[in-house]
């Protein structure tokens, strides 16, 4: 079949990295639809010629005005999850009587279920498509929200954080995905990250309230979580009702065969360095298992000898930090570029680590914690553009899966 390539001047979003664009107004040839091998969305290097990937915007079609408000709240709720930890630490150590180590393992326990989740999400995005995973994963935390709120024995909490960590793992592949393949990604990104960081904000001023303020106990917090993913579940599911596993199946894989991409990702080499970079980034500074948002408020009680309130809040200010940033800085990154942003950001966050180090003062170190919360707080949307740009569509979420799920391992470490 003879193939035609059509040119039109026109602005544009994002090209092929592979072959880079110098003006707006340079001509962008569009795939042939005539030719199968163009047709499919996202496939860099298929087909001749010079390719440029068709994205939706999140207002059109109308629906992903709908779906962009679902997933807002579904991160939400993933950052008050994880921003809930650091502060409930101290607590679950005094409730059980147990010793730092034992302590760490509620936060090994969710790395568990995110490695389920690298291993299988773009094996459900098949058969289940998103609709499935906007039922399931917010399910699978309503019943450990559930289990956990009835104050278990504590082998049992670390057990059941395991369906927790299913959960977000699923929520973090999906819907990085998903908004990764949208126009103006940098921003929005930034502000669905922003989404996490304020639930991560809002999770230890609500959860330390209820402790010392109404003095409940420390799981009474997940009767709230369990009650927010049931809302989750009833808007994520209308909202992708329409994305079944046949439709996923068919715009994602170009020969329409159900096989899944775990294993082509992780024989790509961005996989592996995005990985490894989530790996220290997650690890220290902001996860659930966070040594930094993890920790914060035990180090602010025992070594800056602060009130158990106001240590509480020093992590409201970190993670309040996180969510600024990302939605400042979400605005600043692409105007710089990616690389020479995120170079910038992590010297000043270096510094800031320094100034909490070294000086010895409550307020101080309270200000340097919130400010290095604004620095690092772009770095993990960054890191999720850079796969989405260097690597084709089908490969997205289990890519993006298998990266925040090594992150994940990394906090746990």
């Amino acid at each position: 079949m003879a193939s035609t390539t059509t040119v039109i001047d026109m602005p544009m979003e994002r090209a092929n990295p592979q072959h880079p664009i110098t003006s707006s107004n340079d001509p962008i040839p569009l795939r042939d639809i005539t030719n199968p091998s163009q047709v499919h969305l996202g496939s860099y290097g298929q087909g001749t010629g010079t390719v440029v990937d068709a994205f939706e915007r999140w207002d059109s079609p109308r629906i992903n005005t709908y779906r962009l408000a679902a997933i807002f709240f579904a991160f939400l709720n993933f950052g008050m999850n994880d921003g809930s930890y650091g502060a409930l630490v101290p607590y679950i150590e005094a409730d059980y009587d147990l010793s730092y180590t034992v302590t760490s393992l509620v936060f090994l326990s969710p790395f568990a279920g995110y490695a389920i989740a690298a291993l299988f999400s773009d094996r459900l995005h098949l058969f289940f498509g998103r609709r499935g995973i906007a039922i399931l994963a917010p399910s699978s935390k309503v019943v450990a929200y559930i289990v956990i709120a009835t104050h278990p024995p504590y082998p049992a909490v670390v057990a059941i954080l395991a369906l927790a960590g299913l959960g977000n793992g699923l929520v973090d592949a999906a819907w990085n995905a998903w908004i990764g393949s949208l126009a103006q990604t940098n921003q929005l990104l930034g502000l669905l990250h922003g989404l996490y960081g304020l639930g991560a904000t809002i999770a230890p001023l609500i959860s330390t309230s209820m402790i010392t303020k109404a003095h409940l106990g420390w799981w009474t917090f997940f009767y709230l979580m369990a009650a927010l993913c049931a809302v989750e579940v009833a808007t994520g599911a209308a909202a992708f009702w329409s994305e079944t596993g046949t439709k996923y199946t068919d715009v994602n894989r170009a020969d329409g065969e159900e096989k899944g991409m775990t294993r082509e990702a992780l024989k790509q080499k961005v996989t592996w360095i995005c990985a490894g970079f989530l790996l220290c980034y997650v690890g220290l500074e902001v996860h659930p298992a966070v040594s930094l948002g993890g920790w914060i408020v035990n180090f602010m009680i025992r070594v800056r000898h602060g009130e158990p309130f106001s240590s509480g809040m020093t992590a409201t200010g970190f993670w309040l930090g996180i969510t600024v940033g990302r939605v400042i800085l979400g605005f600043v990154t692409p105007k710089i570029g990616e690389r020479l942003a995120v170079s910038a950001y992590l010297l000043v966050a270096v510094g800031c680590e320094l100034v909490f180090w070294l000086v010895p003062q409550f307020i101080v170190s309270a200000v340097a914690v919130s400010l290095l919360g604004f620095f690092i707080g772009p770095i993990f949307p960054s890191t999720v553009i850079a796969v989405t740009k260097l690597l084709p569509s089908e490969m997205h979420v289990a890519a993006i899966g298998f990266s925040a799920a090594i992150g994940g391992g990394g906090a746990a470490l």
